[in-house]
């Protein structure tokens, strides 16, 4: 490959040679020509004696000139004004320095010769480079008219000319711009390097079916998810794949390219912006603070390890019982903050010995506690591993917190801990009542933290489904009328860390989500974002509730009270009354069933958590209202 690409380039250079050889022959005879009203009788024989017998200087100290300033190097592809510059000064360097030869052979030339020979060979050599570039892009242009992508872009800033720009002077893409879209009203009429802003958004649909367009780019790194989110409830019914371009920073660094569009996440149908809190002054208390993080090798807990280690923390702690997660993570931090002092262990938080004794070592103050088995039908099965890992891995890791000093423990819950149909929800709720009962005998600060579906995180529904689309469908859905709330793991992150702020123990936070979203929308939406038709291209199937599953998740109990925080967003549900001796007893009876791996510990798990409903074997759950 090397050696073809060599080949050619020489051959390149040789024609250029060639070319320019001729050049500056033509030049020569044809400067003389028109000083004389283009009449080659009239011109003085001793002027043509003159411009014949130098003519093999001119020849080697103008090539000669071409060389020095590599007119033989550039990619001509890409020729610009830089490009231009230099073919002018060679060219002016070789009629000063043949001028100077004509006059030290004592050759006579009429005195308008030079500036006329300068011109011509100006000329020549620029149409010579330029030409290729201009073929280039008509054959460009013919191959995208022929198996090319037709494409819509929805901005006219400088992230869509930045993109323009490269597009139009590529030459491994085969994408052909048509038309764009703004809103801005005092933009419509006008080009974007020869492209035409057609109108605003009320253009999209009669634009596509006008224009045969296939794919739509949204430049627009500067708007709210919430624009981005209109733009692209418009665009989804167009059948049109969509890709976006990820953000602000792109522009600013300089980023913007073909490259940095990504194709259309759910995430960006949300309908609402990602929440926003002030990480420097809520991670104050974590700057120069020994932290632990459970489960730091996890979607959430890793996000955790990168917020808290970004705040000069004076040590991070990551355990984790996960050696693959563990490493990565801990390759991650080393590499991007290499005075950070970390400290990575293989540990299980169900293991009393080994929790106590790294609470005793390291001496955590802060500790964030996101070990758990959270995939719903997995722990249906397996109901005596979410007990002993979530409950009593909550209890062990809780007491060996409480027991060391640590100042703030704040346990990661979930949505489906709120009237559980399931053993992970069920467990999840009775890590709430260990953490709320723990804050009324210790001086640690126990708050627990309660949020929705996390996108992008193991075990989420929308890899799923992308990794159904690219296998050609089907996409499954469990239910029709399933709905969920959905947050991002940055988002998920920002409240875990600000309940940690916030926390004067005892509570549980509660992010307020929006409206939630149904999962058959989401599967349709993504399949359109993707290029497809539904149910034509790829197939959607229901295929029922899985053991444990409820067809919408609440965020908080009856009888739990609600106030409010300094963020209007995030919410407190009021700690609930427990017997605390009942209490205990039931969570030993719990422990000592779950370690002999009986056969059905639901019953006992009711008896802690009455809003625990449970399909019994052979008989069917009541139906959902």
């Amino acid at each position: 490959m090397k050696k073809s690409i060599n080949t050619a380039l020489l051959y390149r250079r040789i024609v250029l040679l060639i070319y320019d050889v001729l050049a500056v022959t033509v030049s020569t005879v044809m400067a003389l020509m028109i000083r004389y009203d283009l009449s080659y009788a009239s011109i003085d024989p001793i002027f043509l004696d003159s411009v014949y017998s130098f003519l093999p200087v001119t020849l080697v100290i103008t090539i000669l000139i071409f060389m020095l300033l590599r007119l033989y190097n550039s990619l001509w592809a890409f020729a610009s004004v830089n490009e231009l510059q230099n073919i002018v000064v060679a060219c002016g360097a070789a009629m000063v320095l043949n001028g100077i030869g004509l006059a030290l052979f004592h050759k006579p030339v009429p005195r308008s010769f030079p500036f006329i020979f300068f011109c011509l060979l100006v000329g020549l050599t620029f149409a010579s480079r330029f030409s290729y570039r201009f073929l280039r892009n008509l054959k460009q242009r013919e191959k995208r008219k022929e198996m090319g992508t037709n494409i819509m872009i929805i901005g006219a800033g400088d992230a869509a000319n930045m993109i323009i720009k490269e597009i139009v002077s590529s030459s491994y893409t085969h994408i052909r711009i048509r038309c764009i879209i703004d809103d801005d009203s005092n933009k419509h009429g006008r080009y974007i390097q020869g492209i035409k802003v057609i109108g605003g958004r009320e253009k999209i649909k009669e634009a596509v079916d006008a224009y045969d367009i296939d794919e739509i780019f949204i430049a627009m790194p500067s708007v709210s998810r919430s624009v981005i989110s209109e733009f692209i409830d418009i665009c989804k019914d167009t059948e049109c794949k969509i890709r976006t371009l990820p953000g602000m920073y792109q522009l600013v660094n300089g980023e913007v390219n073909v490259s940095q569009l990504k194709d259309v996440d759910v995430e960006d149908l949300l309908g609402r912006d990602p929440i926003v809190v002030d990480l420097e002054s809520i991670l104050g208390y974590v700057k120069g603070r020994r932290v632990l993080v459970t489960g730091g090798g996890g979607s959430i807990g890793s996000e955790l390890c990168r917020q808290i280690a970004a705040h000069k923390p004076s040590k991070l702690i990551v355990v984790d019982i996960y050696e693959n997660n563990a490493y990565d993570i801990q390759q991650e931090l080393k590499q991007k903050y290499p005075e950070l002092e970390l400290v990575v262990l293989i540990a299980s938080v169900r293991n009393t010995y080994r929790m106590n004794r790294i609470f005793e070592t390291y001496r955590p103050e802060i500790v964030y506690h996101a070990a758990a088995h959270k995939h719903v039908p997995l722990m249906e099965d397996s109901p005596n591993e979410a007990i002993k890992n979530n409950v009593m891995g909550t209890w062990k890791t809780a007491l060996a917190a409480a027991n060391n000093g640590v100042k703030k423990f704040v346990l990661i819950s979930t949505d489906k801990a709120v009237n559980p149909t399931n053993i992970m929800g069920a467990s999840k709720r009775i890590c709430e009542m260990i953490i709320q009962t723990c804050n009324k005998h210790y001086d640690t600060e126990f708050v627990a933290v309660r949020f929705g579906n996390v996108l992008g995180s193991n075990g989420s529904v929308i890899p799923l489904f992308k990794r159904q689309i690219e296998a050609g469908g089907p996409v499954t859905v469990t239910h029709p009328d399933i709905i969920r709330y959905f947050m991002t793991i940055p988002e998920a992150v920002s409240l875990v860390l600000q309940a940690g702020a916030y926390a004067k123990g005892g509570e549980i936070f509660v992010l307020d989500m929006g409206a939630p979203v149904k999962i058959l929308d989401l599967a349709k939406n993504l399949i359109r974002l993707s290029g497809f038709k539904v149910d034509e291209d790829i197939k959607i199937e229901f295929t029922g509730l899985r053991p444990g599953e409820k067809l919408y998740e609440e965020l908080l109990m009856d009888e739990e009270g609600l106030r409010d925080t300094e963020n209007s967003l995030i919410h407190i549900g009021q700690p609930i009354e427990i017997d605390e001796e009942e209490f205990f007893a039931q969570l030993k009876k719990l422990e000592d069933a779950s370690r002999n791996e009986e056969e059905d510990i639901r019953g006992l798990i009711q008896e802690i958590v009455p809003t625990y409903r449970y399909k019994i074997k052979g008989e069917e759950m009541e139906d959902e209202e």
